[in-house]
Formats: structure tokens, sequence, C-alpha cells
């Protein structure tokens, strides 16, 4: 089988030489690397143009438009590869990455996407943890993610993570990523929509920790800071959840779910109870969060009837 590995990047030529480093490293070769720069990113332009490739079939394309949908479906535009994976520009394949992930799909027809651990380095601290439920929707909506400390065999997952996430051509045929989802960079969730898709049509989703990367979190340039609350970036991000889980719920979960998520909510999506468990310590920004998450649902609930 071909394998194209697509690799969104903005502003971070430093930890896109890492990533590409790794890739030289491969067991398996990959056959076709896709980097997809802003326009406007010189640093990176001019990290590119003197590049040792060292036989690394790198093809690179600019991207107009912000937001990581856009690059990744230029990415997906210009694959030629039987699998097509996708990593971050601030990630390292393991070694033996391509090559297991190649395994599942040598194995069985029915997989669809393939996906691994994300081992997150906070600088040389390692977030460690073990976690045996990785990527699973529950039937009331609350979508339990923990592929950054997954644990275990590999089994059949709902979603797999952007930073570290394979999947077969013939499954994903001219499906692209969704351009509803909001955010001007890392525009989160945009996974959930696309795993959920081929989750629908039948298609198996693999999660296995020994399929890993090394994942160095970099400076965002956009509105979603990672720890640090913004109401955009809230807003987005609940807003993309929640297009996801409507567009694949049937009548009844959906409006369990929206229930669900306006009087309960989770630690990273307020609803009531939330708000009440993180006042005595975020105080007023507990009231924000919770108001963004409000308003997060209800956008999201607008997209979907509007689509």
């Amino acid at each position: 089988m071909k394998i194209t590995l697509v690799v969104p990047t903005y502003l971070r030529p430093q930890d896109l030489a890492r990533c590409l480093a790794a890739l030289k490293q491969q067991t398996r070769p990959v056959d076709d690397v896709q980097v997809i720069v802003r326009d406007t990113d010189r640093k990176t332009w001019q990290f590119l143009e003197t590049f040792d490739r060292g036989g690394l079939p790198l093809n690179i394309s600019p991207v107009t438009v912000t937001g990581v949908i856009a690059a990744m479906n230029i990415g997906l535009e210009a694959a030629t590869g039987d699998i097509v994976a996708f990593t971050d520009d601030d990630a390292a394949p393991h070694p033996d990455w391509l090559e297991k992930i190649e395994a599942y799909y040598l194995a069985d027809d029915q997989v669809g996407g393939v996906g691994g651990r994300d081992w997150v380095y906070h600088g040389t601290r390692l977030e460690d943890g073990s976690q045996a439920v990785v990527g699973k929707l529950q039937w009331f909506g609350r979508l339990v993610g923990n592929h950054h400390i997954g644990s275990g065999d590999g089994r059949e997952v709902d979603v797999l993570k952007g930073v570290n996430m394979s999947f077969r051509r013939s499954a994903i045929a001219n499906l692209r990523f969704d351009q509803r989802m909001r955010g001007t960079g890392a525009q989160v969730h945009f996974e959930v929509i696309f795993s959920l898709t081929l989750r629908q049509q039948g298609w198996k989703l693999i999660y296995d920790p020994q399929i890993a990367v090394d994942h160095f979190p970099a400076q965002r340039f956009d509105e979603d800071q990672r720890n640090s609350f913004n109401s955009e970036a809230k807003i987005n991000a609940v807003h993309n959840e929640t297009l996801a889980l409507l567009g694949y719920f049937s009548p009844l979960q959906r409006f369990v779910f929206m229930i669900w998520a306006i009087a309960i909510g989770t630690s990273e999506a307020f609803g009531l109870l939330q708000w009440l468990r993180f006042l005595p310590k975020d105080g007023d920004v507990a009231r924000q969060k919770l108001w963004a998450c409000w308003r997060g649902r209800w956008q999201g609930w607008q997209t979907w009837e509007k689509s």
C-alpha cells in the first residue's frame, strides 16, 4: 500500500524540522509527504527552501485561507496514497509509526481509520497517565478523549485525534473536513465529525496506544491559546462539537444531548452543574465560561438546522 502523510504548518519552522526529521527515521518509509503552508508564512517558506530532504518525498502546497481545515483539505486533494495519514507540525512520530498503521489496514479490509497515542510533553515534562476508555461517544453526548493517555491493546473507537490519525483512501472517498467548523487556527473538534461520518458508514476506527507520536504543543497564533480562557475560542469549540454530534445522533438523542449539555456538561464545555462545581475556584471566569458554552451550543444548533 502507498502512504501519504499530510502535515499542515504555520509559523513553526523549528517544530516542523523535528517532525520531518522523525519522518526520515521511519522503519516503513513514507511514500508521499504533503506539507501545507500558509502563503503569508515567510519563516516556514524560507526554512523549506534550505531544508535537506535527504530522500524524503516532500511536496509543498500553499494555502490562502486561515484554519487547519483548509490546509488539510488541500492535503487530501493532493494525496496519492492508499492510506492518508495526518500529524501536526509540533509532533514527532515514533520510528515504527507508519509500519504499525499499515499493518491494521493490511489485516482487515473493514478498517477505515487508524490512530494512536500522542505522548504530550510540556517542555521536558511528560504528561503521563493511563486510561482504558479512549475516543468514545456516550449515548447522551459526552465525548471521551483520553487519546494522550490511552493504554491497553488496540480496539475500536468512535473518534480519532488529529495529531495521530490515518484513513483508508477508499473509505473516505470524496469526504473532506467540514468547512462549517469554526476557528481561525486549530478549529477544535474538526476530527470528530470526520470520524463519526465514517462510523455512520460502517467503517471500523482503531486506536492503538502503541501507534505513537511525541507531541510538543507549540504556540498557537489564533484566538485559541490552549491554557487561557478566550470567549471566542470557547464558543467556537463548543459550536464545533455540537454541530458534529447533532449530525450523528437520532432525534431522541439530540433532545437528550441538548438537555444534558445545558444542564450538566463537562469540565471543557460547561452546563449549569459544571458552572456550580467550578464557581468557588474560578469565580466570574466560571460564569463567562458557562455563557460562552451556552452560546456555542445554541450557535451549533443553528448551524446544524441550516445545513
